[in-house]
């Protein structure tokens, strides 16, 4: 499996991916916005774009699929219940539904509401296993609940499914945002030295060549996956003193996505 990742450099901080099967040069582009990187990666390596996969509804991941379509006649995917949210979706998928890319490609579906209620991460099945985490899972962080979403929705989705895939999983957001995210972590955990070693090395690289962190790096630098650290939550206790003594995780995450809207 091959994964392009294509850095928009837009307000938005985008990522696209193309997904490609390196035998047949097949390729899903995930979230294509900048249609015309999009394009013009798969014309350089000679790929060609069959398939669109759409992680959730918001037009900064939806805005480029009539581009693609009209230039390569791909396939739309996305969650099987967006409906009229996503304008020409030729298949909706749910939890557990594989997407075939290629002859060598299966991603599988995992259903994780909670940025919107219609969302779609994509775990690899390959030796090296990676997710496509759209806005639901970002480097140091987690998806805001704005605009359709539900903060407990979220949790789950972390707990019971992302945060139990294995500790090699590369991780692929929909976005760049990791130099904040370390500094909300920072903010929130001032003894965390993973995140403490990071930060610099993310304030100086360039968003199209970052380097992939690993479920397990993030589990060290992402607030949102350190729900049980003490120092976590004393200095939540300082913002919410009426906070319990022993907070269950679900709280913990709720209030820190609180704390992180204001951020």
């Amino acid at each position: 499996m091959i994964v392009e990742r294509i850095w928009t450099g837009n307000a938005y901080r985008n990522y696209n991916y193309l997904i490609v099967c390196p035998e047949s040069g097949e390729a899903l582009a995930i979230d294509p916005l900048d249609h015309q990187k999009c394009l013009a990666a798969a014309k350089d390596k000679g790929w060609q774009i069959t398939q669109i996969l759409n992680t959730h509804e918001h037009h900064d991941h939806t805005g480029g699929n009539a581009a693609v379509v009209a230039a390569t006649g791909a396939k739309v995917i996305a969650h099987h219940q967006s409906g009229s949210r996503i304008a020409g979706v030729d298949r909706g998928v749910k939890a557990g539904d594989v997407i075939k890319v290629g002859r060598t490609v299966e991603l599988e579906c995992l259903d994780t509401p909670g940025h919107t209620m219609c969302h779609i991460c994509l775990r690899s099945h390959t030796d090296s296993p990676a997710l496509f985490s759209g806005d639901t899972l970002f480097n140091a962080g987690a998806g805001n609940c704005h605009n359709g979403g539900n903060v407990e929705h979220l949790y789950a989705s972390f707990a019971d499914q992302l945060a139990k895939l294995p500790a090699d999983t590369r991780v692929y957001p929909g976005h760049d945002y990791i130099e904040n995210n370390l500094r909300f972590t920072l903010a929130r955990e001032p003894d965390n030295a993973a995140a403490q070693a990071l930060l610099p090395q993310v304030a100086a690289q360039d968003p199209a060549t970052a380097r992939v962190t690993t479920l397990q790096e993030e589990k060290q630098i992402n607030t949102f996956l350190r729900l049980t650290s003490p120092s976590v939550i004393a200095a939540l206790r300082e913002a919410f003193p009426d906070l319990p003594e022993q907070p269950d995780p679900k709280t913990v995450f709720a209030k820190l996505r609180e704390l992180r809207n204001n951020w």
